[in-house]
């Protein structure tokens, strides 16, 4: 298509994101939260000023500004009056935070983010497994009892099996009564459960074997028996990640 007469075309046009986003300031953070986690702005470093910022993404200054102070948010940046916009320290990142997540989780070959993920996820699990093995209803006992046979059956479909699989854990997580726990784990689960990387193979023995971890849990929540429901959960997850992570660099961090 032709320019109408008078409009000058520019070589150099920005990328089409800038020009029709939802929210300008998403997109500008977005790119921003990869860059800082890249290295591209390495910590103790002072990203480019506003105009710099501005002639770079084609926004305005009020776009940047927003973008900047949603960074401070994140634990990514400080604004500094006079000194401008200082990087921050990984140390400082709201690692709940969905993109600084999964930005981390992206730039870490060596998988020690995902297996501190799961650390996290186990320990919360397992304690809430504890919990629900002095609490479980007969209703949630049966409940954990069909799911477990019905994954028995799907261990040829993973998708089914994996949808399955969730089901079984938040059931244990909503029986113990721990919202904030299961809020937690939630969250973390859902930034990484589409991952290749978090979900790793889905050969249908190691959905066997997965299955077996949780008839143990089972058994011990229906046994009412807090300690071996908290162990075999313990056990059943770390095992999981493990024959998932294909045995990628050094697991020393599952180590307890």
């Amino acid at each position: 298509m032709t320019a109408p007469r008078g409009t000058t075309v520019s070589a150099t046009a920005p990328p089409a994101w800038v020009q029709r986003p939802a929210n300008l300031a998403k997109a500008v953070t977005a790119e921003l939260v990869q860059r800082i986690v890249r290295g591209e702005h390495p910590p103790g470093s002072a990203l480019p000023p506003e105009p710099a910022l501005c002639e770079s993404f084609s926004v305005s200054r009020t776009v940047v500004r927003e973008a900047v102070k949603i960074l401070q948010e994140k634990g990514l940046v400080q604004i500094r009056q006079g000194s401008g916009t200082m990087v921050l320290p990984p140390s400082s990142w709201n690692m709940l935070d969905e993109l600084v997540l999964g930005a981390t989780i992206a730039e870490d070959d060596s998988l020690a983010i995902l297996d501190d993920l799961v650390v996290t996820r186990r320990l919360l699990e397992a304690d809430m497994a504890n919990v629900a093995a002095r609490l479980a209803t007969e209703d949630v006992i049966e409940q954990l009892a069909s799911l477990v046979e019905r994954m028995d059956q799907l261990v040829d479909d993973h998708v089914a099996y994996h949808e399955h699989d969730r089901a079984f854990h938040d059931t244990v997580m909503r029986t113990s009564g721990n919202r904030i726990a299961r809020g937690v784990v939630r969250s973390l689960e859902s930034q990484v459960s589409n991952t290749a990387r978090y979900m790793g193979q889905t050969a249908r023995e190691l959905c066997v074997a997965s299955n077996r971890g949780h008839r143990r849990i089972y058994e011990r929540i229906a046994a009412g028996d807090p300690d071996g429901a908290a162990e075999a959960m313990f056990t059943h997850i770390t095992e999981a990640w493990v024959v998932r992570r294909s045995g990628q660099g050094d697991p020393t961090r599952l180590v307890r």
